[in-house]
């Protein structure tokens, strides 16, 4: 049997032995670094690791112990994501995206009454080891504008966006920025068209958004703003910041006036083209739900029903547009299913993912994000435990696709916020001091996200697993738990 070794006495080992051996090449360094990790990994595995109190006896590492302090990151080592085939990766490491939506924080951050729930939400964030958050960097023509109107731009507000910029790394977060939204919450779209018409066009629906040449230069106008920008805490440019992970051209882009699709797929082509000529480094997402449209009729059976199809979006297809990097999926059964909480929505949840994690390993070639994803306190049958299911899933199918070295890229919540905002809940808010359960089970995922980037060496991929001897990950689901 294996000595009981306790994890802190393991880690110190490791630190001492490090230090005297300084001497000995990089080879056997890091031959011993994963002797270490081995050491690591057995006891939590072999010591029923997923057993809460087995963990707890055992002090598993938190995930804040584990992705390191926010602000304790040398800046050469925050470098930019990037993208290798059909998965992320920092550094040519592995990256994964685990993390959270708030929309909100640049208004809030304009505010100094209202600016330290950025710094709050970003705190208990990392606090259970999210890495990513996604968050608007539009408020078009409404309270508290970023663009007052076409090209003109309020500075206070763009202050209020730096801090959130330089908020999120001092926290060692990442942000996917969206450019726009599809629908009038914060302008969006409908904003977009309602300058058209203040301007003499004659537009005659919000969909002429993506058609109309004066609004396609309206939105090239914001984006190049945007991007172009000076953040004014930081001394640098949006495009040369590697706290942005990435920009979303649009928040779930819809076209039903052409379900063809051939309207948005050329709005889709033109921006993600001209968003790279403008900043080459980061990637580029477009921010779909992941229906299936006309170019794959043998998938459209995969949508949670037929209306899906008819909103002029086509999962493989739009993504397979020149600058576009990686894919983005959105999972509400509650909204597309039946509102009632039932067990078919978590059956559905799966089908849905692997359906979208294989043709983006097929077809596309690339990872795709989960980036929205909840239940809503609001729906009949409604209770924290399915809550806790339902993430569970996620995770759980995630996990599967990595332990393949699949393009099951990462999660993001919808959406978590801090101490005192609950009047801002649409019913997906999860505030994390109040949900310890959520909040344990998002802990433990992170930590399970970090253990397998140690096990993985660099430059190889999530599937070198297999060639360590790592290949039964079974016992790191969280089901049996919940």
């Amino acid at each position: 049997m294996m000595p009981s070794f306790p994890l802190h006495q393991i880690i110190l080992l490791f630190i001492l032995v490090s230090i005297t051996i300084h001497h000995v090449n990089m080879d056997t360094r890091k031959t011993i670094f994963f002797v270490v990790i081995f050491l690591v990994f057995y006891k939590q595995t072999n010591c029923s690791l997923l057993d809460l109190n087995e963990a707890h006896r055992y002090q598993l590492p938190s995930s804040k112990s584990l992705v390191g302090y926010k602000g304790d990151m040398e800046d050469d080592a925050w470098v930019m994501v990037k993208k290798n085939g059909n998965q992320f990766v920092v550094n040519d490491q592995p990256f994964y995206v685990n993390g959270f939506n708030t929309y909100w924080l640049m208004v809030f951050a304009v505010d100094a009454s209202t600016r330290a729930k950025v710094t709050q939400v970003f705190q208990q964030a990392s606090d259970v080891g999210l890495t990513v958050c996604r968050t608007w960097a539009f408020n078009d023509g409404q309270w508290r504008a970023l663009q007052k109107k076409p090209s003109v731009y309020d500075e206070d507000v763009f202050k209020a966006l730096d801090f959130v910029v330089s908020e999120a790394k001092r926290f060692n977060i990442r942000l996917i920025l969206s450019l726009t939204n599809n629908w009038d919450a914060y302008g969006g779209k409908p904003q977009y068209v309602r300058w058209g018409k203040e301007a003499g066009l004659n537009l005659t629906n919000d969909d002429e958004f993506f058609s109309h040449p004066t609004l396609r230069n309206y939105y090239k106008s914001h984006v190049k703003t945007v991007l172009n920008r000076m953040n004014t805490v930081t001394n640098m440019t949006y495009k040369e910041d590697p706290t942005i992970f990435a920009w979303e051209l649009i928040n779930e882009p819809r076209c039903e006036s052409d379900p063809s699709g051939d309207t948005l797929q050329e709005w889709i082509e033109e921006m993600a083209v001209y968003v790279k000529t403008i900043d080459p480094k980061h990637l580029v997402e477009i921010g779909l739900e992941g229906f299936y449209g006309n170019s794959t009729p043998n998938k459209v059976q995969c949508n949670p029903n037929t209306y899906a199809q008819q909103v002029g979006t086509d999962f493989i297809r739009n993504h397979q547009a020149l600058g576009v990097d990686f894919a983005s999926v959105h999972i509400y059964a509650d909204s597309w299913i039946s509102q009632s909480i039932s067990n078919d929505h978590i059956t559905f949840v799966k089908s849905w993912m692997q359906s979208h994690i294989d043709d983006a390993e097929k077809y596309l070639g690339m990872p795709v994000v989960f980036s929205e994803f909840g239940v809503s306190k609001k729906d009949p049958g409604y209770n924290a435990s399915y809550r806790d299911n339902l993430i569970s899933t996620v995770y759980n199918m995630l996990l599967d696709s990595a332990k393949k070295g699949g393009s099951g890229g990462g999660s993001l919540l919808w959406q978590v916020f801090p101490d005192g905002t609950d009047y801002m809940d649409d019913g997906y808010a999860i505030v994390l001091s109040k949900s310890p359960s959520t909040a344990n089970l998002i802990s433990r995922h992170s930590t399970r996200l970090t253990l397998f980037n140690s096990l993985c060496k660099w430059k190889c991929r999530w599937g070198c697993k297999k060639k360590h001897g790592f290949d039964d990950y079974d016992g790191l689901h969280y089901h049996d738990q919940l």
